[in-house]
């Protein structure tokens, strides 16, 4: 018997999307054939995955009428594929499939990633927000197979269009222990920090409402630490020239993004990792940060924002310090806070860290989440 052929789709370049990587590497390594459909951009590198890729070059690349070519090209190709199933990824590319698998009597799969209308870049555009929000009202009641990434935003779906979501965290892979050795550009990056300075670490995109503004306005207030933000973003630029600009050259390294090997091997030296959301839309409230996986798989304590599923995992867990939301915009209090969450773990016995975190790192992992991701997949032919 031939392997089921299941098609993914996404709008990005799949250069960078982990998820969905992972997704399709656990369906390719379960015997599914894969296909992962996405966009070819200007500067897009080339990728080499186990399963096949395509990415279409459009002529449009922004706003409406990007994702009205990319929806009409996606139908299109999902019409005339061989496939036993389409998949989509997010709100986004949910028209293309729903309608092909429609007209070919095909089953299909919908992974929301976030609640697509809340992202806060359609907070200020109202008649935006309407069309993403249509599109939803109009497909999700009849979809029957699905999953999103936190069970905030499952009920939430269930509640307005009376879907069962499967719960599939964002959470990376379990990684046994950090290389022994390290590597030259981290060598470097820690030969940076001051000897006796203790490292609170940010890692991630470095965009607005992570809190890391904050962080900076509370850095003079911290001799004792050294402030690491590993990761690029639209805010990058302007914070480092912050930084620099308020001589906190000394306090504070901006280290760019790094390899996943890399990122590891610094994670282990932080004594503090930073998770510090800003309520800005249901997306941000409801969300469970990658780095707060990292974290605990590396044994790092963290201190985040007090948002439902934040709250939850860190609780249930006991791998670090919640902080109320708006705290963190008062510099002293957010020091204060960093000073009281070091002093907490100074005070905890090494080998009760350690059940904690090893706790922690088995369940908030890939491993774990990807049978989850299975078994529904394997529901749509059921």
């Amino acid at each position: 018997m031939k392997p089921k052929r299941i098609i993914l789709s996404v709008t990005n370049d799949l250069v960078t999307d982990q998820r969905v990587h992972r997704s399709c590497l656990a369906l390719h390594e379960a015997g599914y054939e894969v296909l992962l459909v996405g966009r070819h951009l200007p500067g897009s590198v080339a990728v080499n995955r186990p399963y096949k890729t395509h990415r279409m070059r459009l002529l449009f690349r922004k706003k409406a009428l990007f994702y009205a070519e990319y929806n009409c090209r996606l139908f299109l190709k999902l019409l005339f594929s061989r496939a036993d199933a389409f998949y989509a990824n997010d709100t986004d590319t949910l028209m293309a499939n729903y309608y092909a698998a429609k007209l070919r009597g095909k089953p299909l799969f919908f992974d929301a990633h976030e609640m697509f209308p809340e992202v806060p870049e359609l907070a200020d555009r109202p008649r935006v927000k309407a069309v993403w929000t249509a599109i939803e009202d109009s497909i999700l009641p009849h979809v029957e197979h699905c999953c999103t990434v936190c069970q905030s935003i499952a009920d939430i779906y269930r509640e307005r269009y009376g879907v069962e979501m499967a719960v599939v965290r964002n959470v990376p892979l379990r990684r046994s222990k950090a290389d022994a050795g390290l590597s030259p550009k981290v060598a470097g990056i820690l030969a940076q920090v001051p000897q006796g300075k203790r490292i609170i670490l940010y890692q991630g995109a470095v965009n607005l409402g992570r809190g890391i503004e904050q962080l900076l306005e509370a850095m003079p207030l911290l001799d004792e630490c050294h402030f690491i933000v590993a990761g690029i973003g639209d805010k990058y630029d302007s914070l480092r020239t912050y930084a620099h600009a308020h001589n906190l050259d000394d306090r504070v390294s901006f280290v760019g993004r790094l390899p996943l090997e890399e990122l590891g091997q610094l994670t282990h030296h932080a004594q503090l990792g930073l998770s510090l959301l800003e309520n800005r839309g249901l997306n941000y409230f409801y969300s469970l940060p990658n780095r707060i996986a990292d974290f605990a798989q590396a044994a790092v304590p963290v201190l985040a924002t007090d948002f439902p599923e934040i709250h939850a995992v860190v609780e249930r867990y006991g791998i670090g310090t919640l902080i109320a939301s708006g705290r963190e915009n008062d510099a002293q209090a957010l020091a204060q806070a960093i000073r009281d969450a070091l002093g907490e773990w100074d005070g905890i016995a090494p080998e009760e860290k350690q059940r904690r975190f090893d706790r922690a790192g088995e369940e908030l992992s890939w491993q774990h989440d990807k049978k989850i991701l299975l078994g529904a997949v394997e529901k749509l032919w059921n």
